[in-house]
């Protein structure tokens, strides 16, 4: 109004609930701006702060567009593990294809000796090939060592392995496949504390602690067959314990230094040779 003076402006307001019917009032509330003020950012942060907590403790966070769900997460780790593969296929097939240009244009080869000193600190260990042949030779004297038992004389079927039904080690992915010199066994993803289970009927003739493979167990079967299962969390049997096929004799772990993720390191030897598994084996999905 004209003339009002500054400080006429109202400070102070009064917030009622009245009875229409009887005009009692029921409740009275009094307030300033500034408490206004502060009482309004005050619900506002709060109600943003339960938003938050809902979205990010609770799996309604499943259900906005675009954020990833258990399904999503497992999809990326298993096309990691494939993409990890197929580098490893191209830069095989590019080293061959590399070599074959070179021959057939009369020029020297490319020695493997060269790549090795191109290639990481750990792709240098699993390409060299000194390593690689004595890490071979050690796991072909154990594999020998273990023939010692006779276990396979006692209860010798003489069928081919082609005709051998074997149960499955463990549900899971294949993360990276046989290769008679760099990896002679497959990788299987599954998740930690899955239960591992043998092959076939046998006896274990190992069970221990590895540095490099962790818990590691090693069963013989019939028909020269023995298998090996490594990098578990516990071991469910100890040496000596007969089993049976598919009965549990550990659970799957991440254990050992030449690991890098909770998997089954799984190899199959037959007549002291180590042979693919996937060839006779269901493993899953995979590479």
């Amino acid at each position: 109004m004209p003339g009002q003076n500054k400080d006429d402006k109202v400070k102070h307001f009064r917030l009622s609930l009245v009875n229409d019917q009887t005009h009692a009032q029921l409740w009275v509330g009094r307030f300033t701006r500034g408490g206004l003020t502060v009482a309004l950012v005050s619900a506002v942060v709060g109600l943003l702060l339960a938003m938050f907590c809902l979205v990010a403790f609770t799996p309604l966070r499943t259900f906005i567009p675009g954020y990833p769900d258990a399904h999503t997460q497992r999809a990326a780790i298993r096309n990691a593990m494939r993409i990890d593969s197929l580098q490893r296929v191209i830069t095989r097939w590019e080293f061959y294809s590399e070599n074959l240009r070179r021959v057939v244009e009369g020029e020297d080869p490319v020695r493997i000796d060269s790549i090795i000193r191109s290639l990481p600190a750990q792709d240098k260990a699993e390409w060299d090939a000194e390593a690689l042949r004595r890490r071979d030779s050690l796991l072909r004297a154990e594999v020998m060592e273990t023939e010692k038992f006779g276990l396979s004389l006692t209860q010798k079927r003489n069928l081919p392995i082609e005709g051998i039904h074997f149960f499955p080690p463990v549900k899971g992915v294949v993360s990276q496949g046989f290769d008679p010199v760099i990896h002679p066994a497959v990788d299987i993803t599954a998740p930690g504390g899955s239960v591992v289970a043998s092959v076939l009927d046998g006896t274990v003739v190992s069970a221990l602690w590895n540095d490099e493979s962790g818990y590691t167990i090693q069963i013989q079967h019939p028909d020269e067959l023995i298998s090996i299962y490594k990098h578990n969390e516990k071991l469910l049997k100890k040496s000596g314990d007969k089993v049976k096929a598919g009965m549990p004799v550990a659970l799957v772990g991440n254990t050992g230094s030449l690991t890098t993720g909770t998997h089954l390191h799984f190899e199959l030897w037959y007549k002291g040779e180590a042979i693919d598994p996937a060839r006779y084996i269901s493993l899953g999905t995979g590479q």
